[in-house]
């Protein structure tokens, strides 16, 4: 853990330094965009106890460009294009670490459509249940991404980009199961999967 200090430690004076260089992106601080906390805002995702193999394996996706959507190209495949596997790894366990806090800002008339989606799927249109991959309590497992108290506005962005085509990574079913999912259904998913502790 001393490590992992350290290393978060480095690119945070780093950063404050000035942004470097790195191929045809820029190395960022992570909490210019996620927080001091690790908490996220909006449009950037909470890092805080999100799952560590999860979190490297983005970072690869970023790395890679399978994870596609305007964000990621914007802004994450040069803000990691200079970190190397050990940094990556050490990150992860860092921002695994710090506890998350719901976001609570969905709309809480949608909870209760919204848990019934997640836990019980919609058996009509074919979509299986989001518990059956993400968990009970939203809380993931390996590299399937925690979804418990994630800011709604990301939430719901993720799944209308993935119900437009795009990518999270290599291999992830996430842009089939969007395109079944409704407006209706996204915001009550959305609206859930924020108040989840």
């Amino acid at each position: 853990m001393k490590r992992t200090g350290l290393t978060v430690a480095l690119l945070f004076v780093l950063s404050c330094i000035g942004p470097a260089a790195a191929g045809d992106g820029t190395v960022r601080n992570c909490t210019w965009c996620h927080g001091t906390s690790a908490q996220g805002y909006m449009v950037a995702p909470r890092l805080a106890g999100q799952r560590p193999a999860y979190l490297e394996n983005q970072i690869r996706s970023f790395r890679d460009h399978s994870r596609d959507n305007p964000f990621s190209k914007q802004y994450m495949w040069g803000a990691v294009a200079a970190l190397d596997p050990e940094s990556v790894h050490d990150l992860a366990v860092y921002f695994a670490s710090i506890p998350g806090k719901p976001a609570n800002d969905g709309n809480p008339s949608l909870i209760a459509v919204g848990k019934t989606i997640y836990m019980d799927g919609i058996p009509e249109a074919n979509i299986a249940s989001c518990y059956a991959c993400h968990g009970p309590n939203a809380e993931g497992t390996r590299e399937i991404p925690r979804l418990g108290g994630l800011a709604y506005f990301y939430l719901k962005a993720r799944l209308e980009q993935w119900g437009q085509g795009y990518h999270s990574g290599a291999g992830t079913p996430m842009p089939i199961v969007a395109r079944a999912l409704g407006p209706n259904e996204i915001e009550a998913l959305a609206s859930y999967l924020s108040f989840v502790r």
